[in-house]
């Protein structure tokens, strides 16, 4: 049977109702990766408001939201090497429906002379021009071993500004 989202009305639940799943602790003192964001950021980001469309799609959080994509967005996120100093990490990603994905690099590879940190765009383009409704997917980078690190995607498409989704 589907899982129902709390509250009312019921609706079948997607993505934003679902937990994050059950943690494994030692997993967690292990990530491989992670996406640092220093604390004067977050401030920055609480204190923007107008014309800081691109600052807060750029914070380095461990999730994706574009909540008005029309044509195309480029954004970036920076990955922290916190596994073994030697690692090299493949992408694989599952794009959300109506969008097209592209990240750049595809792989990212650490030694230890290199740096710690990498950085990497991805660029949503519109497949079908549809409005408003959010489709979800979802970034993997894996060492193809131990570390699998998975950073949600959400996407809302819009037509026009001035169009609203009243459901």
């Amino acid at each position: 049977m589907p899982i129902q989202a709390e509250g009312v009305p019921r609706k079948l639940a997607g993505p934003f109702d679902f937990g994050g799943g059950h943690m494994d602790p030692y997993r967690a003192v292990n990530p491989g990766l992670v996406y640092n964001v220093d604390a004067r950021e977050y401030n920055k980001f609480f204190n923007c408001t107008l014309g800081c469309e691109s600052y807060k799609l750029n914070l380095n959080l461990p999730s994706i939201t574009v909540p008005n994509l029309k044509d195309h967005v480029i954004l970036c996120r920076t990955v922290t090497n916190v596994g073994p100093a030697d690692a090299t990490y493949h992408l694989v990603f599952k794009s959300p429906a109506v969008v097209d994905v592209t990240v750049e690099p595809s792989v990212i590879s650490f030694t230890q002379s290199s740096s710690s940190s990498m950085t990497f765009v991805v660029k949503f383009t519109t497949r079908q021009r549809v409005q408003g409704g959010y489709t979800f997917g979802g970034l993997t980078w894996s060492d193809e071993s131990t570390h699998s690190v998975r950073i949600p995607l959400a996407i809302w498409t819009v037509i026009q500004d001035f169009l609203a989704d009243t459901s």
